[in-house]
């Protein structure tokens, strides 16, 4: 008669020494078969769980098995024969830390009360889990798997049994930083002296996809339908470190092949973030990420992204969200992304007249109203006075806010058409948008007089040179090619496309932007230019929504001549008798 898995793992602990290397491979060849056999049937994990002896004896074997394992952190490496024993030992040691992983995996899968009898071995678990994903051992391909299989163990453990995930998830963002599985050690704690060197991995730092992948399995299981567990990831000093870890490993995992691992990693990395904004935990998430000094930081710059991906994917006529849910989101993200684009472009807009050696000003003196910028931002052979290393750095982040202000105005206008009299009109976004101020200057008037100075300081790129015009500053600061020009890209496109859709159907705004010189701005953008695809297009749309049922404004657009024309040689020639405004 075939023994149950419950005999044949009680016999193999009763003969069992782990000093012995013929007794450990005797061991892993029990737990591969009873491994296999627990994998196979519910009924069979059921009836060996019930048995409290092997309960017992395999708390022993995790308990030995990692007071074994740890001993030897200190060993002999060496080339001689005592070192060469003990890189043996170490190898046998690893091999029966993944057969008992399996085993202990598949032994908990879907059973909640195996799950609860096998929980003790937790602390075993997460301190063999803590020698495999240190820096050195992550450079050994067995040890990588071994690392794998704990973690696979760790997160059946706990998959589906709410009181476990709530005791285990506190557990580990309370406990001290060097001693979490799932964070990588940064360069900023060894500086600050509080570890000695940079032998640290863990769990989020693995170079292996697979391994990341069951991790980010493990911690969206782990937040999964609880907010107070997901608000944790944002609230304490260790959630905010995983989530900085997270960030770089979507970073990593971006360019993954679509149906690798990778990829798939980065689907569920991409769904955590997407809990963190769906609970409006990102204002403060992204306040944690600040530098002292710094405009903003990569991390920052990441989480931008990720938050303009979802409201991009969100929108209300493909994506999951009821109109109630898409309204909550706009209210929690609308105040967060406008101070974001009122520090972003304020910073860029003193960064640039810092750059042309202009004083900081709202707007310079207008010439009978007509929004012409005055002589000083015009000095066409003025250098650069300042060159400011955080100015790409900022513009990148605020192409990124500017696109989510973009996707949630575009929103409100969808749901301002589904709305009924009846409905309250502070659901609608866009009114928020265009009511928003700061130090006494509104949203459209701070994106025009942005739009003004960088069409002076960022000459448009026209068959991969720049275009010279009379108003184009020379900008060593900025390259004339287009890939050396991160983080300028598409900055005047999308900040001329926002303002096409705070524009539409807005009378108030059309006067506003009409009143500060901003259509002449806008006509200066019909242009093509290779660092902002599809400006000319943006800046046509944006002006059709200007002008739409305003005469005041098509007046002034009429009023407005071509000062110069293309010649029969395609040379640009100021018109005669013209004056420029």
């Amino acid at each position: 008669m075939e023994k149950s898995v419950a005999d044949q793992f009680r016999q193999a602990c009763s003969v069992f020494n782990i000093q012995k290397k013929g007794s450990i491979a005797a061991m892993v060849a029990s737990l591969e078969s009873s491994a296999h056999e627990l994998a196979r049937s519910q009924q069979v994990r059921q009836v060996s769980g019930s048995d409290n002896n092997l309960v017992a004896d395999l708390r022993k074997l995790w308990r030995e098995l990692a007071r074994a394992q740890l001993t030897f952190w200190d060993g002999d490496d060496s080339e001689t024969e005592e070192g060469s024993r003990h890189k043996n030992q170490q190898e046998d040691l690893r091999t029966l830390c993944i057969s008992l992983s399996k085993f202990t995996r598949n032994l908990v899968a879907g059973i909640p009360e195996n799950q609860t009898k096998v929980f003790d071995n937790e602390p075993d678990i997460r301190r063999l889990l803590h020698y495999y994903t240190s820096w050195s051992a992550m450079e050994d391909e067995k040890a990588i798997v071994a690392a794998r299989v704990l973690t696979q163990a760790l997160s059946n453990l706990v998959t589906s049994n709410d009181y476990l995930i709530a005791q285990l998830w506190e557990t580990y963002l309370s406990l001290p930083e060097d001693q979490v599985v799932l964070m990588w050690v940064f360069w900023s704690l060894v500086l600050a002296r509080r570890f000695s060197s940079l032998d640290e991995s863990r769990l989020l730092g693995s170079p292996d996809a697979r391994t990341l992948l069951t991790t980010l399995i493990f911690i969206s299981n782990c937040i999964h339908d609880s907010k107070k567990r997901t608000k944790m990831l944002t609230k304490t000093d260790i959630g905010t470190r995983i989530c900085i870890s997270l960030l770089d490993d979507m970073l990593r995992l971006y360019d993954a092949a679509e149906g690798t691992e990778g990829a798939e990693a980065f689907d569920i990395g991409y769904g955590i973030f997407s809990k963190l904004i769906e609970e409006n935990l990102i204002p403060d998430l992204y306040k944690k990420f600040m530098m002292q000094d710094e405009i903003i930081t990569p991390h920052q710059t990441t989480l931008l992204k990720l938050v303009d991906s979802y409201l991009q994917a969100n929108r209300l006529s493909a994506g999951s969200l009821s109109r109630s849910e898409l309204i909550k989101l706009q209210n929690s993200l609308g105040p967060f992304v406008t101070k974001c684009f009122f520090t972003l472009s304020t910073y860029a807009k003193q960064s640039v007249q810092r750059a042309l050696g202009q004083p900081g000003s709202q707007r310079d003196a207008q010439d009978n109203g007509t929004g012409t910028p005055s002589n000083r931002l015009s000095k066409a052979e003025s250098p650069l006075v300042e060159l400011d290393v955080m100015l790409p750095k900022a513009c990148e982040a605020l192409v990124l806010v500017t696109q989510c202000v973009t996707s949630i105005c575009l929103d409100a206008e969808d749901i301002t058409m589904t709305m009924s009299s009846e409905s309250n009109p502070e659901e609608n976004m866009k009114a928020y948008f265009n009511d928003a101020r700061a130090s006494g200057l509104g949203l459209v008037e701070s994106l025009i007089e942005l739009l003004r100075i960088l069409d002076i300081f960022l000459p448009r790129i026209n068959f991969g040179k720049p275009v010279k015009t009379e108003t184009s500053a020379p900008s060593p600061l900025v390259p004339t090619s287009i890939p050396d020009g991160a983080g300028f890209s598409y900055l005047k496109r999308d900040l001329v496309r926002l303002l096409g859709v705070l524009c539409h159907k807005d009378r108030a705004v059309q006067d506003r932007t009409r009143d500060v010189g901003g259509i002449p701005v806008v006509m200066n953008l019909c242009v093509v230019d290779e660092r902002n695809p599809y400006l000319r297009e943006h800046a046509l749309f944006t002006l059709r929504n200007i002008l739409e049922n305003n005469i005041e404004n098509q007046k002034e657009v009429n009023s407005i001549k071509p000062s110069a024309e293309w010649d029969e040689t395609g040379t640009l020639r100021e018109r005669a008798g013209v004056t420029r405004k």
